[in-house]
Order: C-alpha cells, then structure tokens, then sequence
C-alpha cells in the first residue's frame, strides 16, 4: 500500500470492499494527518475516489475538499475518537454481514474464544443505538471503545480502531470472523466463555510483541 495519506485512505476503503467486509458507498474510512483527519467523502463510490475527493477535516469540524465534497455523514465519530484516543491513527467502520447480525440484537461478543482479545479486552461490546451521524451515537461509540479496539453498534454495524488505516481495517477482518464463528456456535446454544483469568493471560501474551494482537 502507498504512504500517501490520501491515497491510503481510499485504498483500505477500497480493500474493505474487496474483503467482504463492506458493500457499496456504505461504510468510511478515516486517518489522522498531523493536525488534521482525513476521511472519505459522503456519497461518492469507492472506486470513483481521487486524492482530490478525500475530505480534509480540523478537529473543531471544519471541513476542506478539492473537489468539494462533504465529509462522510458519520465524521463527528471520528473526530470525537481521535480527540478522546491519541493513540488512534485510523478507523474503519463497516457494515459487515455477521457482525451487523449479532448488533441488530444489541449483542456484543464475549470471551467464546481466545482470539476476542484483538478486539484489546475480554470482550467486544455493542454500543447502544443512536440515529447515525448525531453527537449521541457518538458518544455511545467512544464509551464502548474505552480500552478496546473495535466495537459493535446497535442495528448498525462495527467499528475498528488502529496505528493507522491498515491496521484498522486488519481488526475489523478479525471481528467478522468471530462474528461468523459466534454466530455458529450460538446454533448449539449459548456458548461457554474463557474466565476473565483466562483471557487476562491472552492479553498479556498478545502484548508482549508482534504477532497475535499486533493489529491495533
């Protein structure tokens, strides 16, 4: 992938098509630029996007794009994710097939197996509904993301946080895995999960180096 900040945000947009994990216009992609964030643009096919198309963004809102674009309708959760985590670089959010399934039912996905920690806890929460783009969606997204690196979001979908666009896009691959994984196992009844000990001993060996956990 290109170092270009613009471009990269376009190609994870585009690869989170072409991963399954999104479909159409929905969906958007974000990365932090020094004092600014860039984002996709609202209403504009992937495939149709040009660095003059990805929307320049100031923490305050204000908003620049060469071509005039407007920023994606859910930019006030970016924002507010990158103003309360300074460790965030890039989001994604999608609308995955499996994962949008488990939020439609306002379930997260709890320790059912060791690999939930990518999501950086022993579980993955959902945050509470809320009408997309408004300031109280947001503010249930940040909550459900404190100490996390990926969330569900009520009959909506998923959100992933990274260093940067790409490592975003890496975690949320991995939620919809285990949502498709969860969702089976919730055929033979509701799942045994891994104590909190268990998955505390997960983390720490996730932590210590690259490899597992080293999407965040």
């Amino acid at each position: 992938m290109t170092t270009d900040p613009a471009n990269l945000v376009i190609e994870t947009a585009l690869a989170m098509n072409e991963r399954g994990i999104n479909s159409g216009m929905s969906g958007n992609v974000s990365m932090r630029d020094g004092d600014e964030i860039l984002i996709t643009p609202s209403s504009t096919p992937y495939d149709e996007l040009t660095p003059a198309d990805v929307v320049h963004m100031a923490q305050s809102g204000a908003w620049t794009a060469d071509n005039n674009r407007r920023p994606s309708s859910e930019w006030r959760f970016h924002l507010d994710i990158y103003a309360a985590r300074p460790d965030v670089g890039g989001i994604v959010h999608a609308h995955p097939v499996n994962t949008t399934a488990l939020a439609v039912h306002g379930r997260g996905i709890g320790a059912f197996h060791y690999m939930v920690a990518v999501g950086g806890g022993r579980d993955i929460r959902c945050a509470p509904y809320a009408t997309f783009g408004t300031a109280e969606l947001s503010a249930h997204v940040v909550e459900a993301l404190v100490d996390r690196t990926a969330t569900l979001m009520a009959h909506h979908g998923l959100v992933a946080v990274g260093a940067d666009p790409t490592r975003a896009l890496g975690t949320a691959i991995e939620i919809e895995t285990l949502a498709a994984q969860y969702l089976r196992a919730l055929v033979l009844g509701e799942p045994p999960e891994l104590t909190d000990e268990q998955m505390d001993e997960v983390l720490s060996k996730m932590g210590e180096g690259p490899g597992y956990g080293s999407t965040a």
